[in-house]
C-alpha cells in the first residue's frame, strides 16, 4: 500500500489556486462552426450575384466597353421623377393612415376590451386571405357604380377626388388595407412587450390627459414597433404593381414595367436604383426606431442633494 498524498487544506485568509490556467480555459470554448460561415456565404451570394450581374448588364455594352449612359439618362427620362415622387407620397400617406387607424384601436382593445383582441386580429388578417386581384376588382366596380347612381349628390365629387391622377387617394385606401396585417403584427408584438395598462394608469393618476398619455407615454415605448410597421408598409407600397396597374395609375413600379420593353438597360438601372432608394429609406426608418443613448423616455435615477456634514462641536 502506497501512502496517498493528502491535499493541503487552504490556510485561512489565502486564495485557492486556480486548477486550470487561463490558456487551458480558453481552449475549452466552442469554436465557431464552419457551416455558419458557409450558410452566410451562400445567402450573400444568392442576393449579391444577381445584383452584380444586373449592374454589369447596365454598364457594359459588347463591342463598346463600359458606359454609364443608362444611369445618366434616368433623370431626363419621361415620367421618372413624377412616378418616384408619387410613390413616395403614397407611401407616406399610407403609413400615416395605417398607424392612425391601428394604434388607437389596438391600445383601446389592450386597455378596455381584451376579449375583442381575436376579433380585431381576424379583421386585420383578412387582407392576407383576399387576393389583390379580387380587391382591385371590387374597388373598380364601386368606382364605376358611384358616378352613375350618385351624380346628383355631393358624394359624386368625392368619387372624382379619390381618382385624381396627380395623387390618387384610392390607392392610399387600398394600400392601407393591404398593409394592415403587417402593421397589426408589428404593433401587437410591441404592445405585448410593454405593460401598457400600468403605464397609462400611472400617468392618469399623476393628472396627465389622454393626449399626453398617448404621445408622451405610450408612443415612445412603441418606437421600435412603429418603425417596423412603417418599414413594412414602405416596402409594400414601393413594390406594389397589380392594383395601380389595373386601376390605370402610374406610380414607380408601373413606370418601370412600362419602359422595360423599349429601354431594357434603363429599366434594369431603374430597378437597381429603386433598390438602393428603398434600402436607404428603410435604413432611416430602422435608425428612427432605435432610441439614442441617454434620450429614452424613462426618467433617470434621482440625484440626492449633498447634505452638509456637522462637526461634533456643532452637534
Amino acid at each position: 500500500m502506497t501512502p496517498t498524498v493528502r491535499e493541503a487544506a487552504p490556510q485561512p485568509g489565502t486564495v485557492p489556486a486556480d486548477p486550470a490556467p487561463p490558456a487551458a480555459r480558453g481552449r475549452t470554448r466552442p469554436r465557431p462552426r464552419v457551416w455558419r460561415g458557409l450558410v452566410l456565404g451562400l445567402g450573400g451570394a444568392y442576393f449579391l450575384i444577381p445584383l452584380i450581374a444586373s449592374f454589369v448588364f447596365t454598364v457594359h455594352t459588347p463591342g463598346q466597353g463600359v458606359s454609364f449612359e443608362a444611369y445618366t439618362e434616368l433623370l431626363a427620362a419621361d415620367g421618372f421623377t413624377e412616378s418616384l415622387l408619387l410613390s413616395l407620397g403614397l407611401a407616406a400617406a399610407t403609413i400615416a393612415l395605417a398607424l392612425l387607424l391601428a394604434v388607437p384601436a389596438l391600445v383601446a382593445v389592450r386597455l378596455g376590451a381584451p376579449r375583442l383582441r381575436p376579433v380585431v386580429e381576424v379583421v386585420c388578417m383578412l387582407p392576407l386571405v383576399v387576393p389583390p386581384i379580387a380587391l382591385v376588382t371590387g374597388i373598380s366596380t364601386v368606382l364605376r357604380w358611384g358616378p352613375d347612381h350618385l351624380s346628383r349628390t355631393p358624394l359624386y365629387q368625392t368619387f372624382l377626388a379619390v381618382q385624381n391622377e396627380s395623387f390618387p387617394l384610392v390607392l392610399v385606401l387600398a394600400y392601407t388595407v393591404m398593409a394592415l396585417p403587417f402593421v397589426y403584427r408589428s404593433l401587437d408584438a410591441g404592445l405585448r412587450a410593454v405593460d401598457v395598462p400600468t403605464l397609462v394608469e400611472a400617468a392618469r393618476n399623476c393628472g396627465a390627459g389622454w393626449p399626453y398619455v398617448m404621445f408622451r407615454v405610450v408612443l415612445p415605448n412603441l418606437r421600435s414597433s412603429l418603425a417596423g410597421a412603417a418599414f413594412l408598409t414602405l416596402a409594400l407600397v414601393l413594390g406594389e404593381f397589380t392594383i395601380a396597374s389595373l386601376l390605370g395609375f402610374r406610380p414607380f413600379a408601373v413606370w418601370i414595367v412600362s419602359i422595360s420593353g423599349a429601354h431594357a438597360r434603363m429599366s434594369v438601372a431603374v430597378s437597381l436604383l429603386s433598390l438602393v432608394v428603398t434600402w436607404l429609406l428603410l435604413l432611416l426608418l430602422s435608425r428612427a426606431g432605435t432610441a439614442p443613448t441617454g434620450t429614452s423616455g424613462a426618467p433617470g435615477p434621482a440625484r440626492r442633494s449633498p447634505t452638509p456634514r456637522t462637526s461634533p462641536k456643532e452637534s
